[in-house]
């Protein structure tokens, strides 16, 4: 349907009590803030502004596959549990939440990037920096280059505003509990390269991402796959996800801040060629709910090391 100069996806659902509703992200927030954690999803958003589509050489169904499609409404009891959970309103194909502000490929650009940008992270040679040149499935978004003042606006509209709220939620976490556990929220395609295999063979149902130990305590870690494996799920950590920008800029165990990324497999509730829940859409995120239980019941006095 169209809203405005954006176009946004037919199944897009109602919500519930919003902190903040604007361009960029909105909150849902608790009736009480009871619990030490936050939850994000900065790769579920599905508004898609008119002119990006305009300039796209891809369909309305290619353009979706970099969304972490769902992700939002697979945690959003997170509120009933006493922690906010924040939400991308932006597509990750037009700008990706979880890059830092100004990870920027020089070769997409007709002029020149400002000398700040990071261009060389391996990130942007993949193709996925801030402003991505392709969709997660490899196909090019654009038809032709961009103007960097393209780039730099969506990173000013979108990115910079989504990145200073959700520090904000974690510094008043911090101050009301004494620490802050961040829980990003992602999914992964059910098959491919990107997806981690038992060595029988076997395809990662969720892998978790702590930076290969350095963001978030082991034991908050330990606890979640625990959690994931006893409702039979298969769970790696790490590989092929480690954890991208946020895990990696806001877990800061020393300073009392955990990070940890969760990546699902999207076999588990969604038709991936439709973009569309699945029936085993319900049954993920009552799943999905008992850990949710598990993590916002931690004792915030131990979160800090």
């Amino acid at each position: 349907m169209l809203t405005s100069n954006y176009i946004t996806t037919p199944e897009d659902p109602p919500v519930g009590p919003l902190l903040s509703l604007g361009l960029s992200f909105d909150i849902l927030v608790p009736a009480s803030h009871t619990a030490p954690v936050v939850f994000a999803s900065p790769h579920s958003g599905r508004r898609y502004p008119a002119e990006f589509l305009a300039v796209s050489r891809l369909d309305a169904t290619a353009i979706r596959r970099s969304e972490d499609a769902f992700v939002d409404e697979l945690f959003a009891s997170a509120p009933l549990f006493g922690a906010p959970l924040i939400r991308a309103h932006m597509p990750r194909a037009y700008i990706d939440m979880n890059r830092g502000p100004y990870e920027l490929d020089p070769a997409m650009f007709i002029d020149a990037l400002p000398m700040y940008a990071n261009t060389s992270s391996p990130r942007v040679a993949a193709g996925l920096g801030t402003v991505a040149r392709i969709v997660a499935s490899g196909e090019p978004i654009y038809q032709r280059k961009l103007l960097v003042a393209d780039a730099l606006t969506r990173i000013e509209n979108y990115h910079i505003p989504y990145h200073l709220a959700l520090s904000q939620l974690m510094m008043e976490t911090q101050e009301r509990f004494g620490g802050c556990l961040l829980v990003d929220c992602h999914s992964m395609p059910s098959s491919g390269r990107s997806i981690g295999h038992d060595t029988d063979g076997q395809p990662a149902d969720m892998i978790l991402g702590d930076r290969h130990g350095v963001a978030c305590h082991p034991a908050i870690i330990d606890v979640t796959e625990l959690t994931l494996r006893d409702m039979g799920y298969v769970v790696h950590r790490n590989v092929p996800y480690a954890g991208g920008y946020s895990t990696c800029h806001y877990g800061r165990p020393a300073d009392g801040l955990h990070a940890i990324q969760i990546e699902i497999n999207r076999g588990l509730y969604m038709d991936e060629s439709r973009i569309t829940r699945s029936p085993g859409f319900m049954a993920l995120t009552h799943n999905l709910e008992n850990l949710i239980k598990v993590l916002t019941g931690l004792n915030p006095k131990q979160l800090p090391l």
